[in-house]
């Protein structure tokens, strides 16, 4: 018996080691960008490069917050509008299509869902051009229309992710509601929905990662420097003219990523149970 336990010892700290390396290939590119933003420009190109400053300021920050290319409150509050209403509509009409999929039968049903599933596998420049053409013909180019509108028509991820969740809800719940005379559609109000909570959310921190990290969008449909979003800034600190240096390059990536950190981090127990608890049935 001893020697069983010995080797359940064994078999669970090598487990933990697995998992502590694994975890440091993740962290250490994010602790490098941390500590490559506080070194002074003397040290940037030091030969051998050193992995944290001798010694560390914050200057590059405040060079980045005066920054007239990477206005950084401008930026972020015009990612955030844009990540409020397309998330708005990312809820209210993935939720709908989704449970229309999982609770409603209809002629045609399966065959739908197999349409709205293989809108995933159209790569986004193979719609490109058409989906400029059709935003200019309707004068939306340089707004952020285009940006938030498509997504109150349903997402084929997010409707299948929510469909997923929806299956798993037992139909005796909503068989007795409407006994009781409840609708269809309250019984997606008053069940379904708040049983979906953890599953919205899960929903809604992979939609809010996808804007937050979107280049080629507002590369694409929008015109002016005071529309543009955090990652199209930090494109244009890039690649304006001159060399920015790198401790601030790494100081914009580490003020756009701390945000999304604190995100996940106040959603994370219900980011958790939303994934355990999505896809189960099928």
């Amino acid at each position: 018996m001893v020697g069983i336990g010995s080797r359940r010892t064994i078999g669970t700290a090598m487990t933990y080691a697995l998992l502590v390396g694994v975890s440091m290939l993740f962290i250490t590119p994010l602790v490098w960008m941390v500590s490559t933003s506080m070194k002074p420009t003397t040290e940037l190109y030091a030969d051998p490069p050193r992995f944290w400053p001798m010694q560390p300021q914050i200057d590059a920050y405040g060079a980045v917050m005066r920054s007239e290319s990477f206005d950084f409150p401008l930026y972020a509050r015009n990612t955030l509008v844009i990540a409020l209403l397309s998330l708005a509509g990312v809820l209210v009409s993935s939720s709908i299509a989704a449970y229309g999929f999982a609770r409603v039968p209809f002629r045609g049903r399966g065959l739908m869902f197999g349409v709205c599933l293989a809108t995933m596998m159209i790569p986004f420049p193979v719609i490109m051009v058409p989906t400029y053409m059709l935003f200019k013909y309707v004068g939306w180019i340089g707004t952020f229309r285009p940006l938030w509108v498509p997504a109150w028509f349903g997402t084929a991820f997010n409707i299948f992710l929510l469909r997923q969740f929806y299956l798993g809800i037992p139909r005796v719940l909503e068989e007795s509601a409407m006994l009781d005379g409840c609708s269809r559609w309250g019984c997606f109000l008053r069940i379904a929905l708040p049983l979906s909570v953890p599953a919205l959310a899960v929903v809604s921190l992979f939609h809010v990662l996808t804007v937050w990290n979107d280049l080629v969008g507002p590369l694409i449909f929008l015109s002016h420097q005071d529309q543009f979003t955090l990652a199209l800034g930090l494109h244009f600190l890039h690649s304006r003219a001159g060399d920015t240096p790198w401790n601030q390059m790494m100081a914009a990536v580490t003020l756009i990523v701390i945000p999304v950190v604190v995100l996940f981090l106040m959603a994370q127990k219900t980011f958790i149970r939303g994934i355990t608890t999505t896809g189960l049935k099928g």
